[in-house]
C-alpha cells in the first residue's frame, strides 16, 4: 500500500511581500503626515514675518506658515515620488 505525501502547510501570517509593501508605505505616510502637522502646528502658533522699508513707517506681515508650506509641499513631493513609485 502506498500513499502520496501532501503539500507543504503554508504559513498563517499574511505574505512577506504583502507585509513589505504596507511597512514600506507606512514610514513615508507617516513622514509626510508629520510635516504637515508642524504647517498647522507652526500656523496656530508661529510668528510672522515682518517687513518694512526703511524708515519704517509702512510694515507688512505674513504668517511663517506661508513660506514652510512652500517647503513642506516640495518635501512631500519628493518623498512620495520616490517612497511610492511603482516598479515596471
Amino acid at each position: 500500500m502506498t500513499s502520496a505525501a501532501h503539500e507543504p502547510m503554508k504559513p498563517l501570517t499574511a505574505p512577506a511581500s504583502t507585509r513589505r509593501t504596507w511597512d514600506a508605505g507606512m514610514w513615508p505616510s507617516l513622514a509626510i503626515g508629520m510635516i504637515w502637522l508642524v504647517v498647522g502646528l507652526d500656523a496656530l502658533f508661529g510668528p510672522d514675518i515682518v517687513t518694512s522699508n526703511g524708515a519704517g513707517t509702512n510694515t507688512s506681515s505674513t504668517p511663517s506658515a506661508v513660506v514652510l508650506a512652500l517647503f513642506a509641499f516640495l518635501t512631500s513631493w519628493v518623498i512620495a515620488r520616490y517612497a511610492f513609485k511603482q516598479s515596471k
